[in-house]
């Protein structure tokens, strides 16, 4: 094996223990939010997304950031511009029913993906208010989905 080949070759065991890592951060993260009703690990902009995984058919929780459009939500599933989309979206995809908790307000909602006219308003707002999206747009070779959240009845 080349030295090159060693250098991109990668360390399932580190990725193993850094997914671990990281998905012991976000439940501890959502955990707190919940806890304080969103007056600790939130912000104005930060919601928590919890959706059924289409395999397995577990609630997963999930922290976002968000704007308001009107009365609906806007989520961006930019996956930090990622490859692949985030789980989160695969699982609405799946079942766009969904819930989301902002601040002390837990609220069902529908998912679905801007159409390319409301997407291209969207992303105006997103390109001049949240410049790192469109950071992660550059360096994603998926087009990122936006995605609307909107409060059921």
């Amino acid at each position: 094996m080349s030295v090159d080949s060693q250098a991109t070759k990668p360390n399932t065991k580190t990725d193993s223990v850094g997914r671990r890592l990281q998905r012991l951060f976000m439940k501890a993260h959502v955990s707190v939010y919940r806890s304080t009703g969103g007056k600790v690990g939130g912000g104005e902009h930060l919601l928590i997304l919890t959706t059924t995984g289409r395999k397995s058919g577990v609630a997963r929780d999930t922290p976002l950031f968000f704007f308001r459009d009107g009365n609906r939500y806007i989520v961006i599933a930019s996956n930090g511009g990622a490859p692949k989309h985030p789980t989160w979206w695969l699982n609405l995809q799946g079942n766009p029913q969904g819930e989301i908790q902002v601040g002390p307000q837990v609220i069902s909602v529908t998912a679905q993906q801007a159409d390319p006219e409301e997407r291209k308003r969207l992303w105006a707002i997103i390109a001049e208010n949240h410049k790192n999206f469109v950071s992660y747009q550059k360096r994603a070779p998926r087009e990122i989905p936006v995605v609307i959240l909107t409060p059921n009845s």
